[in-house]
Formats: structure tokens, C-alpha cells, sequence
């Protein structure tokens, strides 16, 4: 594999894990690492959709515009997503950095081409794709049930399992992570205000279930209480 392949730390989680070395190596040499700062912004809704990759470290926002105009955050993506938007000319959503982030990047024709070369590559895609779907309608169920300790908890549990390397139906956790927003974005996610996300970390933490690191640190200190609560 090309060197950039074989450091890269999702090279099993990402959509390449179905390919032979062989294959990997081919696509790598079509690819190229891009870094991004925090705040910058990667694609522009209704831009040229000029590129698609995997994401390998950071946290990226993906909002959509609404009728009124105003940017509704859509979707979060950790290290291991797909990011882009194959077959389509222009750009729908504004992807934006939430952290420094590095990406493997793919010009979109140059991957459009890889997808009918490689195969197994379109059909993980279209998987992938269908996960990324199912798991968008069942947070919307979910934001429209649950009360707000729910909410915040079920977003804390989520967040760590996706820093772990997980999606967000794996058991596995990390313990101790750093928040990728603002507790202002995370309200805009969940559909609170930024004093209702700030009044239930506090209790989270008074409870023993988190413990609050800094600005953005969070300690998971009971798991298992913590997911009680997202059930609601």
C-alpha cells in the first residue's frame, strides 16, 4: 500500500475496508490528504460538488438550508464516514469543520470512475448510505419523543461511541472525550435552548453520571446510568 494508505488510522473502518491491498493501493494513488481547520468549511451548499472522501480524524457539521434560509445542522461525521456526494453536479449540504480534521480526498469524477473499477466499493457505499438513512430517521424519533435529560444523555452516549471508533449501535465507549461543538450547537442539534443543554450537564454532573473536564472535556463515570436516561 502507499504510505498514506497504510498509516491511515480507518483504513478498516472506511468504505476501502472491502478492497484487497491491491485495490487499496490503486485508489490511494488517486487520492490525495487534505487537513482543514476548525471552522473551515470544506464544501458550500449549492457549490460545484467538485470532491468526496473519507474522513480519517476530526469531526465535520453537515447543515442544509432551510426555507427561511437559516443553516439546520443535519448530521455529524466522525473519523470513518464517507463525506461527499457521488452522481451529483452540485453540492446540497455545507460540510464545515468542527475540529482540525484530515481527510483523504478524491476529485468526485475520479471517484465516480473508482466506483464502477473496484468492486464491492459501490455496494458498501450504497450499504453505508442506507445505515446512514435508517440511523437519521431514528434520530428524528428520537428528538421528537424524548425529554430533554434524554436527549442530552443520548447525544453524550453517541459521541462517545463514535470517538471510540464505533458507530453509533456499538457498545464500545471512550471514557473521556472532548466535546466537537459548543453547547449553543449541540442546543441547535437537539432542538433545546443553550441554558436547557447547560442545566442537564450540570445535573449529569452533580448526579456522578459525567464529570465536566474543562470547557469541553466530558468524563463518562456511569455508562450504564447514563444510557438508562436515553432510553427516557
Amino acid at each position: 500500500m502507499t504510505a498514506s494508505c497504510s498509516d491511515c488510522a480507518v483504513r478498516d473502518r472506511a468504505l476501502c475496508a472491502v478492497l484487497s491491498r491491491d485495490q487499496v493501493d490503486a485508489l490511494g494513488r488517486l487520492s490525495r490528504r487534505r487537513h482543514l481547520a476548525a471552522g473551515s468549511t470544506l464544501l458550500w451548499e449549492g457549490d460545484d460538488n467538485a470532491i468526496c472522501g473519507n474522513l480519517i480524524s476530526g469531526v465535520l457539521r453537515v447543515e442544509s438550508s432551510t426555507s427561511g434560509g437559516q443553516a439546520q445542522t443535519v448530521a455529524l461525521l466522525y473519523p470513518a464516514d464517507f463525506v461527499g456526494r457521488p452522481y451529483a453536479s452540485d453540492a446540497n449540504q455545507t460540510i464545515t469543520a468542527l475540529t482540525d480534521a484530515e481527510l483523504c480526498i478524491f476529485s468526485r469524477p475520479t471517484f465516480e470512475q473508482a466506483l464502477a473499477s473496484f468492486a464491492g466499493l459501490e455496494s458498501q457505499l450504497l450499504r453505508r448510505t442506507l445505515q446512514s438513512l435508517d440511523e437519521s430517521h431514528a434520530a428524528q424519533l428520537r428528538l421528537g419523543r424524548k425529554s430533554a435529560p434524554a436527549r442530552v444523555a443520548d447525544f453524550l452516549l453517541e459521541t462517545a461511541k463514535r470517538m471510540a471508533g464505533g458507530d453509533c449501535r456499538a457498545a464500545a465507549i471512550i471514557h473521556r472525550f472532548e466535546l466537537p461543538m459548543t453547547r449553543g450547537e449541540i442546543a441547535d442539534v437537539l432542538g433545546l435552548t443553550i441554558e436547557t443543554v447547560s442545566r442537564q450537564f450540570t445535573k449529569l454532573a452533580k448526579d456522578g453520571l459525567i464529570e465536566l473536564d474543562g470547557r469541553r472535556g466530558v468524563i463518562v463515570c456511569d455508562p450504564a446510568r447514563l444510557a438508562q436516561l436515553a432510553e427516557g
